[in-house]
C-alpha cells in the first residue's frame, strides 16, 4: 500500500472489517434541518465499537498484517480514542498492543485503552514526545506501528464509512467531518470522490487547532503548534500524507469556536437524544456558523465519537 489508500482499497478494508465492526445509524431532525437551512443526516460512529470511528482503520491495520508480523503485537501513540482502537482490535486476533499516552489525556479515554487490554506508556503531551516513546517501545517489543492518521491502512478503514452513509442515504452531495490528524477526513474524501467524484467535501476544525485551514490556505503544511482547545480529539497537527489528501481532492476546512461546538454538543443531544464529544460536534457547529456554504446541498456529517466524562461535561 502506498502513501494513500486507493478507493479499492478502502472497498478491500470493508470486507476486511466486516466480520468485527458495526454498521453504525444515521440520523437527522427536523428542526436541525431547519436551524442549518439544509437538510442534513449524521452518520453516529459514536455508536461504533469503542465508541468511535478509530475502530475501523485499527481494525483493518491489524487484520492486514501477516502472522509474522502480527506476532509481536502492535503500537501506537494516541490521546484516547485510536489507542482504544487499536487495544480493542488487537484482542479480535489475540495480539498484544502497546499504547503511548499523553499526560493529560481524558481519564475516560485512558480507563477505555486498559479495560481493552493494553500495555499504557505514559509521556509528555507533545507530538515529539509521543512519537520517540512510540519508537522506543517499538524497538523494544518489535510491535508493527499503526499510526494514528499517517497510516495508509488506518486512512483505509476510516473511509469504510462513506459507503456505508451512502447507502444509507442516498442522494447526498457533500460530506462534512471534523479535521484533526487527517486520517478520518483522508479516507473519506478518497471514498466519496471514488464514489462520485462531484462530492462536495468540508472539514470543521477549532479555531484553536486551525493548522489544517492554515495549511491549505497557504499551500503548504504548517509547523507544529501548541493547541488551545478542548476538542481533546482534534488537537493533533494534520498529517504530511493526510494534508496531501485533503488537498488534492479540494476540501474546504472551516473553523469554529469552542462556545459553538458546545453549543452544537448540547444541540445534539436535545435533538437526536445522543452524547458525543465536543470534537465530533464541531461539524454541526460549522454547517450553523456558515449556513451560506451549505444552502441547497444534502449533507452528510460524521458524528466521529462518544466516548464522554460525564463528570467533566464542558458546560
Amino acid at each position: 500500500m502506498s502513501a494513500l489508500p486507493s478507493f479499492a482499497e478502502i472497498r478491500d478494508a470493508a470486507a476486511r472489517i466486516a466480520p468485527h465492526a458495526v454498521v453504525t445509524p444515521v440520523l437527522r431532525s427536523d428542526r436541525i434541518d431547519t436551524l442549518v437551512g439544509a437538510p442534513i443526516v449524521f452518520k453516529c460512529e459514536n455508536l461504533q465499537r469503542g465508541g468511535a470511528f478509530k475502530f475501523r482503520g485499527a481494525t483493518n491495520a491489524v487484520w492486514s498484517l501477516t502472522d509474522e508480523e502480527a506476532v509481536n503485537g502492535v503500537v501506537t501513540h494516541s490521546s484516547g480514542n485510536h489507542g482504544n482502537a487499536l487495544a480493542m482490535a488487537a484482542r479480535t486476533r489475540g495480539i498484544p498492543a502497546h499504547v503511548v499516552v499523553p499526560d493529560g489525556a481524558v481519564k475516560a479515554k485512558v480507563d477505555a485503552i486498559l479495560a481493552a487490554g493494553a500495555t499504557v506508556h505514559r509521556c509528555a503531551p507533545t507530538t515529539a514526545a509521543r512519537e520517540a516513546a512510540a519508537a522506543e517501545v517499538q524497538a523494544a517489543t518489535g510491535a508493527t506501528l499503526v499510526h494514528p492518521y499517517a497510516d495508509a491502512r488506518v486512512m483505509a478503514g476510516q473511509g469504510t464509512l462513506v459507503p456505508e452513509l451512502f447507502r444509507q442515504a442516498p442522494g447526498l452531495d457533500t460530506v462534512l467531518f471534523p479535521v484533526g490528524g487527517g486520517g478520518l477526513a483522508s479516507g473519506c474524501s478518497i471514498a466519496a470522490h471514488g464514489s462520485d467524484p462531484g462530492i462536495a467535501l468540508f472539514g470543521a476544525e477549532p479555531e484553536g487547532a486551525d493548522d489544517t485551514a492554515r495549511s491549505l490556505e497557504s499551500g503548504r503544511r504548517v509547523g507544529p503548534f501548541v493547541a488551545d482547545t478542548i476538542c481533546d480529539g482534534l488537537r493533533t497537527l494534520v498529517g504530511e500524507p493526510n494534508f496531501h489528501a485533503l488537498r488534492d481532492h479540494g476540501v474546504t476546512v472551516l473553523r469554529v469556536s469552542d462556545a459553538e461546538a458546545v453549543e452544537a454538543m448540547k444541540l445534539l443531544w436535545s435533538e437526536l437524544r445522543i452524547v458525543v464529544e465536543v470534537s465530533s460536534a464541531t461539524v454541526l457547529a460549522a454547517a450553523l456558523r456558515y449556513p451560506e456554504r451549505f444552502a441547497g446541498r444534502r449533507i452528510g456529517a460524521v458524528l466521529t465519537g462518544g466516548n464522554v466524562d460525564l463528570d467533566a461535561l464542558p458546560w
